[in-house]
């Protein structure tokens, strides 16, 4: 099979992740290769480990299988119930640590051989795309939006020496449930970096480049498709403090970016459309974010999702069609 190039945007979701591998695992079988690849929280775990080598058989085992618990690791305050975590809130800005995510991820990349940015460079002049993969952080200390390894020169460090764990920690730091991590500049002053959803959840636009568009760019993203009637909410009991900073959390993170795709630039046309909502029990049940109790069954399920509309999105995908509609004139907002 003759390999094609494609580029890839992930958008974050949390535990939804398993339904991007899903979808990367029909694309590979289509006979693509991933070259520039971006993504935020869920989605910058997912391009990371693609970028490194990684294939979608292998993230299926570690996606799949991960014990999302184990995220949330506990520091001193947070053991201590909801008094503590409160605490720790106030005193850290989230409750669990993000030093076991780190780790495994950092070990996960140890085992290529690829950890730092330098490790993962391209043959493109151009110094956006020099590296194959970006990741969406926020700083809220200057409320600005984070596009990494490449903004790190602001701060004055080496983008090529930056570790991609850290980058990616940086990217899924979903706020309170995370502490967020902490980046000191050339002047000494510390940022406060955390989720890249805050401000672009679905960054799509980061690999348009309209001027040598020579192979497709292709969107995943964690919702029904772009067609949708807006979804009506759904009941999340809310007993204490823990579960009230769970659904506030999840329903931001869940819904950034769903309506701000571009009609004009093709955004809706090469979005694969991934449905979070999966068949249990004979009833229809939705993934939400930080539902880290997900089942292997639940797993599997989105996991199928994330296939099916993949296959479904390359039956109708023609590239020199979409090209020529969008890309044979210049793009309006």
């Amino acid at each position: 099979m003759v390999k094609k190039k494609v580029d890839a945007v992930f958008e974050g979701g949390g535990v939804k992740g398993i339904g991007l591998v899903g979808a990367v695992a029909a694309i590979e079988e289509a006979g693509y290769d991933f070259e520039n690849l971006a993504g935020t929280s869920a989605g910058a775990i997912v391009a990371g480990l693609l970028a490194v080598g990684y294939r979608a058989k292998q993230l299926k085992k570690i996606v799949g299988t991960m014990d999302y618990h184990k995220f949330q690791d506990k520091g001193t305050l947070d053991r201590l119930g909801i008094p503590g975590m409160l605490a720790s809130i106030v005193a850290e800005y989230g409750i669990y640590e993000g030093r076991f995510f780190e780790k495994w991820f950092g070990d996960l990349l140890a085992e290529t051989g690829k950890t730092k940015f330098g490790d993962i460079l391209t043959d493109d002049p151009r110094e956006e795309y020099k590296h194959k993969l970006q990741v969406i952080a926020s700083d809220i200390s200057d409320r600005k939006l984070l596009v990494l390894p490449r903004d790190l020169k602001s701060f004055g460090l080496d983008p090529d020496e930056f570790p991609i764990a850290r980058a990616v920690r940086m990217s899924m730091s979903i706020p309170i449930f995370f502490e967020p991590v902490k980046l000191v500049d050339v002047k000494g002053r510390a940022h406060v970096i955390v989720d890249g959803g805050m401000l672009s959840n679905y960054p799509i636009w980061l690999l348009d480049d309209r001027k040598n568009c020579t192979w497709p760019t292709f969107g995943f993203k964690l919702v029904e498709p772009a067609e949708q009637e807006l979804k009506k909410g759904s009941p999340i009991p809310v007993n204490n403090v823990v579960d009230f900073l769970s659904a506030m959390l999840g329903t931001m993170m869940g819904a950034h970016d769903s309506y701000h795709i571009s009609v004009s630039k093709g955004d809706y046309a090469r979005t694969i459309g991934i449905p979070t909502v999966i068949k249990t029990a004979g009833k229809d049940k939705e993934i939400k974010t930080t539902y880290f109790d997900i089942t292997p069954k639940e797993t599997e399920a989105l996991y199928q999702n994330g296939r099916k509309a993949a296959r479904e999105f390359l039956a109708q995908w023609h590239f020199k069609s979409w090209k020529r509609k969008f890309r044979s004139a210049p793009a309006t907002a």
